[in-house]
């Protein structure tokens, strides 16, 4: 927290002549009675408005305080900034095909997916990453950023029932999704520039075929790093027949021999990925990345913060109201 007009704190020096004359004057201004001998209450027992005596003076230097800090206008620090951090530019191509909602990892090769990758970005807090997404073709859904919570509330979005709604066509374009990132890293300064491009099946539609998408990449810098998720042979599917989900089994259709080719020309690395312990090493393994230097700018709005104690101020002149008026009242 900053404050606006700190010089407004020198009024704080205003309580200790208060203090001094309440000390030496003050105490005079309370009603006496004089006794010949006062031994006898030497020993007495104190009542609780005699330990009170003084409250109301420290409530006072309490509301005084707190106006100060109002006049001094608190404020949330919002400011542009910059710094030099650690990371990389990474984009993430996934593959949103109905066929990730496959049960063969759990809860289905979607949210196993995106959980593990969360768990990725969360772990690369200096890294440029973004997020393409792609079935029968391939769009942007979040462009590179350093802004974390944004990508992973874009990145929470993203499920296969955007092929339902017609957001999307479904099918495969392995070839269009490496491309979409490949174009958000084409102007990357960064001295590594990184696709993770995972799916669970083999390029059946696009405009662009996987390799030349990756001869592409290998011309701008861009290593790919492959995943095929997926166990073998056959997975276990949820299909809607008539308002009921019956389980089926389809076959693993994974162009493993497409993705190999795809990391070896871009100087990347394929993986194979039958469950979610080895998702997680995967993304473990990238983790292990070349970092290289980089410069951020961050900005953010200031918010005026005195609210609080403008009433803290308010509270405590009833509070201290009450006790010099109510609890501690001087019968004439």
């Amino acid at each position: 927290m900053e404050f606006a007009n700190k010089e407004y704190f020198l009024l704080l020096l205003l309580i200790i002549p208060y203090l001094v004359w309440y000390i030496f004057h003050g105490s005079r201004q309370q009603p006496t009675m004089k006794m010949s001998d006062t031994r006898a209450f030497e020993y007495g027992a104190q009542s609780w408005r005699t330990r009170l005596i003084h409250l109301p003076t420290l409530l006072r230097c309490l509301v005084f305080t707190m106006l100060v800090v109002v006049l001094a206008r608190p404020q949330t620090h919002n400011a542009w900034g910059k710094k030099s951090v650690e990371g990389i530019d990474i984009m993430m191509a996934m593959d949103v095909s109905t066929s990730m909602l496959a049960e063969d990892l759990r809860p289905n090769r979607m949210e196993a997916a995106k959980n593990v990758a969360a768990e990725f970005i969360a772990g690369r807090p200096n890294d440029n990453i973004g997020l393409t997404i792609f079935a029968a073709e391939a769009f942007t859904q979040c462009p590179m950023t350093t802004d974390h919570a944004s990508l992973m509330s874009m990145f929470n979005a993203v499920s296969t029932d955007m092929t339902a709604r017609g957001l999307i066509s479904d099918g495969t374009a392995v070839g269009m999704g490496l491309a979409n990132a490949v174009s958000r890293l084409k102007e990357s300064k960064a001295k590594s520039k990184v696709v993770i491009l995972l799916t669970d099946g083999s390029n059946n539609c696009g405009d662009i075929s996987p390799l030349t998408a990756a001869e592409i990449a290998k011309s701008f810098g861009i290593r790919v790093y492959t995943i095929g998720v997926g166990t073998n042979n056959v997975a276990r599917y949820p299909m809607h027949v008539g308002g009921t989900v019956q389980y089926v089994n389809i076959p693993v259709e994974i162009d493993t021999e497409t993705l190999r080719q795809i990391a070896n020309t871009t100087d990347g690395n394929f993986y194979r990925a039958t469950n979610n312990e080895e998702l997680k090493q995967i993304y473990a393994d990238i983790d292990k990345l070349e970092k290289t230097k980089m410069k951020v700018q961050t900005f953010s709005k200031r918010y005026e913060a005195y609210q609080r104690f403008a009433i803290a101020a308010f509270v405590l002149l009833l509070l201290e109201l009450f006790v010099r008026y109510v609890l501690l009242r001087r019968i004439p």
